[in-house]
């Protein structure tokens, strides 16, 4: 198993960036095109990016300091739903947010590309959270060679 953890200075206060983690229209503006959101624990986390379909449960909710999901992917043998961990830490900086994000106990067969969607992620979040349009998202995990299932 594989983990991956990395920060971004995002210029907008926790309570924005949060938003972004627990509605499902303020999710899709950075990640994916379709999210139904639970934000509670045990309530449902699924997010469809680019045909990639993300599915678990939010584990902890925190406003506006803490989120934690489980992930995985609807007909992936190897990172089923739920099967891994994504934990959001937002920080107030002087200048708004920082947040670290760990996503833990993905099969090394999914770290490099996980490892990539991050950081083509969170920039569109660091975008949405400050009021900038982001784009279209058209980033496909599979142009790296790894397929959904």
């Amino acid at each position: 198993m594989a983990d991956f953890s990395t920060s971004i200075d995002i210029e907008a206060p926790p309570e924005v960036v949060f938003e972004h983690l627990v509605t499902a229209e303020r999710m899709v503006s950075w990640m994916g095109q379709h999210a139904q959101l639970r934000p509670v624990p045990g309530g449902e986390f699924a997010v469809d990016i680019n045909g990639y379909l993300i599915r678990g449960e939010y584990l902890e909710v925190d406003p506006p300091r803490r989120v934690v999901v489980s992930w995985g992917m609807a007909g992936a043998v190897d990172l089923p739903p739920g099967s891994s961990r994504v934990e959001f830490v937002l920080r107030p900086t002087p200048s708004g947010t920082n947040l670290s994000l760990r996503h833990t106990g993905l099969p090394d067969t999914r770290a490099k590309t996980h490892g990539a969607g991050w950081g083509n992620y969170l920039p569109r979040l660091r975008s949405a959270a400050t009021g900038t349009d982001p784009g279209p998202d058209d980033w496909i995990p599979a142009a790296s060679g790894i397929s959904p299932g």
